[in-house]
């Protein structure tokens, strides 16, 4: 977190004019800052530049529709992302949160409850920020594409910081070579199971250069990998 005196930022992705205004009065009346943008074609340039803490996406926009928006997000980011829409149907609910919404919230909607699923969803995802000021944790920042050790910068390529995030990020989670080969690259190259044992060496080695005596990624056998040390410390511009 690179201030935490200064108030988390809310992007609010709304094209009607007195929603929007709405939800911004709300959400600054909590303590939050607040970016509006009514049209969808804005968003992804938008969190590229300016990361915020959490996006309040409505489904039904102009320039870009939310569900696009959001699959798009997700090949980059893990922001919590809540979908507001006047659609309730369960396949649309079901649709958004496949495609990685965090929450899901049905017009019209009281905003002091758009206001406590904002909160609920902060505290859940930047808990293990909130809690630790230790230094040996694992700092990953997202927006820098950037990872480090007790203070020390992992030379990192592009994959092995991808694969990084993902074991580290969920600690004692067992990912099979397939997830994981899901999540290294965004052109869905054709690559072999052999490719992720090749960037798990690599890892573990810059890994152990600062620590030796740790064991950072343990190997289960027939299955996968997994994350042995503590939880990351995930920075998303905060």
């Amino acid at each position: 977190m690179e201030n935490q005196n200064q108030p988390l930022q809310i992007m609010i992705v709304e094209d009607e004019p007195k929603l929007g205004q709405l939800l911004v009065d709300y959400l600054q009346a909590a303590g939050y800052t607040t970016h509006w943008l009514n049209n969808g074609s804005e968003v992804i340039p938008a969190v590229h530049e300016h990361p915020p803490a959490l996006i309040l996406l409505d489904l039904m926009l102009p320039g870009c529709d939310g569900l696009t928006i959001c699959r798009e997000l997700r090949r980059f980011t893990d922001i919590p992302v809540i979908m507001v829409t006047a659609k309730i149907e369960e396949i649309d609910r079901l649709l958004g949160l496949e495609i990685g919404a965090d929450d899901y919230i049905c017009k019209p909607y009281s905003p002091r409850e758009v206001v406590a699923r904002v909160k609920t969803i902060l505290r859940r995802c930047y808990r293990p920020l909130e809690q630790s000021d230790d230094e040996s944790l694992l700092h990953i920042d997202e927006p820098r594409f950037q990872a480090s050790y007790q203070g020390h910068i992992l030379d990192l390529t592009p994959a092995e910081f991808r694969l990084l995030k993902t074991l580290a990020c969920q600690p004692g989670n067992v990912f099979s070579r397939e997830q994981l080969l899901n999540n290294l690259y965004d052109d869905y190259r054709v690559v072999t199971d052999r490719t992720i044992d090749s960037h798990i060496k690599n890892l573990r080695r810059k890994l152990e250069l600062i620590d030796g005596d740790k064991a950072f990624i343990r190997s289960v056998y027939g299955v996968g990998y997994r994350w042995e040390a503590e939880q990351c410390r995930l920075l998303n511009g905060l």
